[in-house]
């Protein structure tokens, strides 16, 4: 990786572990919310797709290692803080007015940390580390946040976002909407693909 490239990974994962910090401060000090203490509200932070989105990228974008495993995180790094922000500010945004320190955290969580996510992985790579079958893999992350967050929305009574409330929409238009993320998750998961094959092709030739 360029020297450009390693200050950019050091400035994608210093937004990261910006916007988290802020966004636990916040948390710790919010008077309202679904969760009646601190604890219970700091916890319920990571339960927030964001947050994990946000993490897995802070947690990768300096490495490069050719195992399966970090192959499939690298990527879920990209797609999924790609998702996040997509649906954040095609859904998500306006539904709440946002200020001082709060503003702060989400603008990093859900504008900075995608674009740099983003266009860091497509300006810098490291190339050559995705294909269709670490593309398939990739699947399973937010196939498992799915599961763990209608589980713990059962037993908590607690949903992370309107569009997967159940006991606002019910599960089967929940399960529709999911569906609808997912399809968006598969055609970033093979778009990224085909553009990585590219990208190596353009550095090799």
């Amino acid at each position: 990786m360029t020297t450009i490239g390693r200050v950019w990974s050091w400035a994608t994962a210093a937004a990261v572990l910006a916007g988290l910090v802020i966004q636990l401060f916040v948390t710790a000090n919010a008077t309202e919310g679904f969760f009646s203490t601190t604890p219970e509200r700091v916890l319920n932070v990571f339960a927030f797709f964001t947050i994990q989105s946000n993490i897995l990228l802070g947690a990768t974008v300096l490495l490069d290692r050719r195992s399966t495993l970090f192959r499939t995180l690298r990527l879920n790094g990209v797609l999924c803080i790609a998702v996040t922000g997509i649906v954040y500010h095609l859904v998500l945004a306006g539904l709440d007015e946002l200020t001082g320190w709060a503003a702060v955290a989400n603008f990093l969580l859900h504008t900075a940390t995608p674009l740099l996510g983003v266009l860091g992985w497509a300006l810098f790579g490291p190339r050559g580390r995705t294909d269709l079958r670490i593309a398939g893999w990739s699947v399973v992350f937010p196939l498992l946040w799915l599961a763990f967050t209608l589980i713990r929305g059962e037993f908590v009574g607690f949903y992370p976002y309107p569009f997967v409330d159940v006991n606002e929409h019910g599960y089967g238009q929940v399960l529709l909407n999911c569906l609808l993320v997912a399809v968006l998750f598969l055609v970033l998961a093979a778009g990224a693909t085909a553009l990585d094959r590219r990208l190596k092709k353009t550095v090799e030739g």
